[in-house]
C-alpha cells in the first residue's frame, strides 16, 4: 500500500530469525518445543503455590513461542502489524512485571528472615495483594507507554525484523522517524524497572545475610538460608542472562545475539518451576503422593 507521499506503508513484518541456517532452525524447533512444554507443564503444576511468577512465565513464553515454533518450519516468517504490536506489548509487560515481582519477593524473604515474629502481621493477604497489583501495574504501564510511543512512529519501507520475535529494539531500527525520545524512554524504563529492583534486592540480601550470620547454630543458619535460596537462584539466573544480553560488548555475529535473546526468553522462565519445586516441601510431598497414587492405580486391572 502507498500513501500520498509515494511511500510504502508497512502492513506486516518479516521475522528473519535464522532462515539462512535451516538445519539449525530444525534443532532449535525440537529444543524450544521441549523447553516450552516443560515450562507450561511445570508452571501449571506450581500455579497454585506461586501464582504470580508461574502465570507470568507461562504467559511470557506463550506470547511469542507458538508463533516462533511455527516460523521455524516456514520458509519465510511473517507477522501482521497488529500481531507484532500485541506481541511486543505482552513481552514488555511480562518482562517488566517479573523485575518488580522479584523485588517484592525479596521483601517477603527479608521479613521472613529479619522479622520472623511479625511475618504473619506484615505479610498478610492484603499486603501480598497490593504487592502483586504494584508489580503487574508497573509492567502494564511501562509496556503501554513504550508500545504506544513505538507504534506512533512511521514505518515506511523496510519490514524485515532481524530477530525471532517483535523485540522493541529490533522494531525501532525499522522506523523512518526520529527515535531519540523512544531511546530515552527505553533507558529510563531500564533504570526504573530493572536496575532499581536489582538494587533493592541487593540491599535486602545484605540485611538477610547479616541476620543469618547472627544465628548461633549452623543448623539454624542453614534453615534460614534455605528459606531464600530458591528466590536468590532465580534472581541470579534472571538478571545474569539479562545483563549478559544487554550490557555485553556487541557481538560481531548478529546470530549470536539472537540466540542469547532466545536463551533469555525461553530457557530462563522454564528453570523457575524446577528451582522452586526442588526447594518447596509441599511440592515434594505432592509429588511423592502422586507417585504413590499412580503405583496403587497400576495394581488394579483395566477392564475394557
Amino acid at each position: 500500500m502507498t500513501n500520498g507521499a509515494n511511500q510504502t506503508v508497512v502492513t506486516e513484518f518479516v521475522l528473519l530469525g535464522l532462515h539462512e541456517h535451516h538445519n539449525l532452525e530444525m534443532v532449535l524447533f525440537v529444543l524450544c518445543l521441549g523447553i516450552y512444554s516443560v515450562n507450561v507443564l511445570g508452571n501449571a503444576l506450581l500455579i497454585g503455590l506461586n501464582i504470580n511468577l508461574a502465570l507470568m512465565d507461562i504467559c511470557g513464553t506463550s506470547s511469542f513461542m507458538p508463533l516462533m515454533l511455527v516460523n521455524f518450519l516456514e520458509a519465510q516468517s511473517t507477522i501482521s502489524f497488529p500481531g507484532c504490536a500485541l506481541q511486543m506489548y505482552l513481552t514488555l509487560t511480562l518482562g517488566s512485571t517479573e523485575c518488580v515481582l522479584l523485588a517484592m519477593m525479596a521483601c517477603d524473604r527479608y521479613v521472613a528472615i529479619c522479622q520472623p515474629l511479625r511475618y504473619s502481621e506484615l505479610m498478610n493477604s492484603q499486603t501480598c495483594t497490593w504487592m502483586a497489583v504494584l508489580s503487574w501495574g508497573a509492567g502494564f504501564a511501562n509496556s503501554l507507554l513504550n508500545s504506544n510511543l513505538t507504534w506512533s512512529l512511521p514505518f515506511c519501507g523496510h519490514n524485515i525484523i532481524n530477530h525471532f520475535f517483535c523485540e522493541i529494539l529490533a522494531v525501532l531500527k525499522l522506523a523512518c522517524g526520529d527515535i531519540s525520545l523512544n531511546t530515552l524512554l527505553t533507558v529510563v524504563s531500564a533504570v526504573v524497572l530493572t536496575l532499581a529492583p536489582l538494587l533493592f534486592i541487593f540491599l535486602s540480601y545484605v540485611c538477610i545475610l547479616t541476620a543469618i550470620l547472627r544465628v548461633p547454630s549452623a543448623a539454624g543458619r542453614h534453615k534460614a538460608f534455605s528459606t531464600c535460596s530458591a528466590h536468590l537462584t532465580v534472581v541470579v539466573i534472571f538478571y545474569g542472562t539479562l545483563s549478559f544480553m544487554y550490557f555485553k560488548p556487541k557481538a560481531k555475529e548478529l546470530n549470536l545475539d539472537k540466540l542469547i535473546a532466545l536463551f533469555y526468553g525461553v530457557v530462563t522462565p522454564s528453570l523457575n518451576p524446577i528451582i522452586y519445586s526442588l526447594r518447596n516441601a509441599e511440592v515434594k510431598a505432592a509429588t511423592i503422593a502422586l507417585g504413590d497414587l499412580s503405583r496403587k492405580m497400576s495394581c488394579f486391572p483395566v477392564v475394557l
